[in-house]
C-alpha cells in the first residue's frame, strides 16, 4: 500500500507533504492533480466559509478599510450603487500612502453607456490617485470585425468576458462566485471562502491578475473633461481584437512557472512514513485551475475528467439496485445549470451518486427581464429536460427520497426573494461523511465558462475534522432550499415557448 507525497508552491524554498492522511478516496486525484497545477498548503485554522451575502459585504469592507500594502480585486463588474465600498476606497488610499489599489474587470460590462457603468464609477479614484489606481479592463477577442459594431452593448458579453471573482487585501482573500453588486450582498446566494494570512496563495492571485493586464485596456482618466475617459492598449506589437495566442503563452507560462516552484510529485511507502513533510497543522491543499476555452487553456475540464475517473475507478463495475450504495457522493451545483458535454457524461456515466443543483426560474436572475433576456429561465429549463433526458436513457435516474444510490438527482433551488448563483462541486467519501473535497471559485461549469469566459477556480482538498463538517454545513445549508425538479411541469412557470427553442439552437452556448 502507498502513500503519495505532493509539492507545495513556497515563497523559497519548496516542500512536500504527504497524502497518507488524505481520504483514500480522493488520495489518488491529489497526486495526479499536482502533477499539473500548483498547490498551496495552509492550516485549516486560516479557512473560513461564510454563508449569507450579507457577511461577504462586511467582510469585503473591513478587508478594504485594513489594507496597508496591496488591495485587489477582480469581478465581472463594480455596481454604480455600492457607494460604501468605493467610498472604503477611497478613505484607505487617503489613510495609507503606501497603498495600491488593483482592479481587474470586465470591459464590456463596465463600459455600458451611461452614468450609472462602472467606469465612471471608478473615474473619482482614478482622479484622485492616479499613480496608485490600476485598473483594468479585459475584452473578450470572440467578438470582432462586424458584430463587434453592430451587437448591441446590453448583448455583447455574449461573446465571452472576464469572469475570476477574487477579493484580495495584503495577505488575505475572499475567492466567490459573486459581483460586486448590490443584490449580491443581500438576496443573491453564492459561496464565499475567505483565506486569512495566506501569502503564497494571495501573491499567486495577485501575480495572475498582474499577468492578465498584459493583454487588457488601462482605464485612465481624460485629460479633456472629468466625465470621460481613455482606455490605454498596453502592447503595440498585438491588436487587441487579436490576443489569443498571447493570452494563451502568458498564461500557460505563468501557470507553469507557478508548478515549477515546487518539485515533481513523489510517492514512498506508507509504512516507511512521509519524506519531507510540511508541517503537521497545514491540514489544506489548493490547486488553483483556469480554464480559459477561448486560449486553449483547459485545467478545469482535465481536473473534473480527473477527479470523476479517479472516483469511479474505486466503484464496483456495477452495483445492482437496490444495493447499498457506500461509495462517494458528488455534490454539484450550478445557478445556470447547462452543464458542459464532457461533465454531462462524466456524471451520467461514472459509478457514483451525483446530486445536482439547479436554480429554479424564479431563482434565476433574469426572471421577469424585458425583452430576450425574459426567456433564459426558459432556456435553462430547455437544457435540464435534456439533461434529464439523458440521465433516463442511461438508466441513472436517482428516485426522489431514496437512499443514495450508484444514480443522478436533480433538485431545483428556490427561496422567496431570492436568486441564485452559487457554483461548484463537494466530494463525501461516503454517504454518512463529510466532504473532504471542493471546487469552487468562478465556473458555472456550462459551455460558457468552458469555451467562453475567462475563469479561475480552486479545488480544496483537507484532512481537518472541523473544515469537513463546514464544508458540509455549506452544501447542507443550499440543500436546505432544493424541492423537487419541476422543469417537466405543463404550468406556466415551466413554459418553454417555440422562440425560446429557436434562441437555444441560435445561442445556446453563450448562456
Amino acid at each position: 500500500m502507498y502513500s503519495a507525497v505532493l509539492p507545495i508552491a513556497a515563497a523559497q524554498k519548496p516542500r512536500n507533504i504527504s497524502t497518507a492522511s488524505f481520504d483514500p478516496s480522493i488520495r489518488q486525484f491529489l497526486v495526479k492533480l499536482a502533477e499539473h497545477q500548483p498547490c498551496f498548503s495552509m492550516s485549516s485554522a486560516n479557512v473560513a466559509i461564510m454563508h449569507e451575502p450579507r457577511l461577504f459585504y462586511q467582510t469585503l469592507l473591513s478587508m478594504i478599510r485594513k489594507a496597508r500594502h496591496r488591495l485587489f480585486i477582480s469581478s465581472l463588474y463594480i455596481g454604480s450603487e455600492d457607494v460604501e465600498l468605493i467610498d472604503a476606497i477611497h478613505a484607505s488610499l487617503r489613510d495609507n500612502p503606501a497603498l495600491h489599489v488593483y482592479l481587474h474587470l470586465d470591459l464590456n460590462r463596465s463600459t455600458r453607456p451611461g452614468p450609472d457603468s462602472t467606469t465612471h464609477v471608478l473615474l473619482p479614484l482614478l482622479r484622485e490617485h492616479p499613480d496608485r489606481v490600476h485598473v483594468s479592463l479585459f475584452r473578450s477577442p470572440k467578438l470582432k470585425g462586424l458584430m463587434a459594431r453592430i451587437v448591441p452593448p446590453r448583448f455583447n458579453e455574449g461573446w465571452g468576458t472576464w469572469h475570476p471573482k477574487v477579493y484580495g487585501a495584503d495577505d488575505s482573500l475572499v475567492i466567490s462566485g459573486a459581483n460586486m453588486n448590490t443584490s449580491y450582498f443581500t438576496n443573491r446566494q453564492d459561496r464565499y471562502l475567505q483565506f486569512t494570512d495566506q501569502s503564497r496563495l494571495a501573491d499567486y492571485c495577485f501575480d495572475f491578475l498582474q499577468a492578465a493586464s498584459t493583454f487588457s485596456y488601462g482605464l485612465l482618466p481624460s485629460p479633456h473633461s472629468p466625465e470621460d475617459y481613455i482606455l490605454h492598449w498596453p502592447d503595440a506589437m498585438t491588436h487587441p481584437h487579436r490576443i489569443e495566442a498571447k493570452a494563451q503563452q502568458v498564461l500557460a507560462t505563468f501557470q507553469r512557472s507557478q508548478h515549477l516552484a515546487s518539485p515533481a510529485p513523489l510517492t514512498v511507502p506508507a509504512d516507511k512514513g512521509p519524506l519531507h513533510t510540511v508541517e503537521s497543522e497545514h491540514d489544506v491543499l489548493v490547486f488553483p485551475v483556469i480554464q480559459a476555452g477561448q486560449f486553449n487553456i483547459r485545467e478545469e475540464e482535465r481536473c473534473l475528467g480527473l477527479l470523476f475517473r479517479e472516483l469511479s475507478a474505486q466503484q464496483p463495475p456495477q452495483l445492482p439496485w437496490p444495493s447499498k450504495y457506500d461509495g462517494p457522493v458528488v455534490d454539484l451545483t450550478s445557478g445556470y445549470f447547462a452543464l458542459y458535454k464532457p461533465y454531462q457524461q462524466a456524471v451520467i456515466h461514472s459509478r457514483l451518486a451525483c446530486r445536482i443543483l439547479a436554480a429554479s426560474p424564479k431563482a434565476n436572475g433574469f426572471y421577469a427581464s424585458k425583452g430576450v433576456s425574459g426567456r433564459i429561465p426558459e432556456a435553462y429549463t430547455l437544457f435540464e429536460r435534456r439533461f434529464m433526458s439523458a440521465v433516463r436513457a442511461a438508466g441513472k435516474e436517482w428516485p426522489q427520497g431514496s437512499e443514495a444510490l450508484s444514480a443522478v438527482l436533480l433538485s431545483e433551488w428556490e427561496r422567496q426573494g431570492w436568486t441564485y448563483h452559487a457554483k461548484g462541486v463537494w466530494v463525501r467519501p461516503t454517504p454518512s461523511s463529510t466532504p473532504a473535497l471542493t471546487l469552487f471559485g468562478s465556473t458555472n461549469l456550462n459551455s460558457r465558462s468552458a469555451n467562453l469566459d475567462t475563469e479561475l477556480s480552486f479545488v480544496l482538498a483537507t484532512t481537518s475534522p472541523v473544515l469537513r463538517q463546514r464544508l458540509g454545513e455549506e452544501v447542507d445549508g443550499l440543500r436546505a432550499h432544493a424541492r423537487t425538479w419541476r422543469g417537466e411541469d405543463n404550468s406556466e412557470e415551466r413554459r418553454v415557448r417555440l422562440g425560446t427553442r429557436l434562441l437555444v439552437g441560435a445561442v445556446g452556448g453563450m448562456l
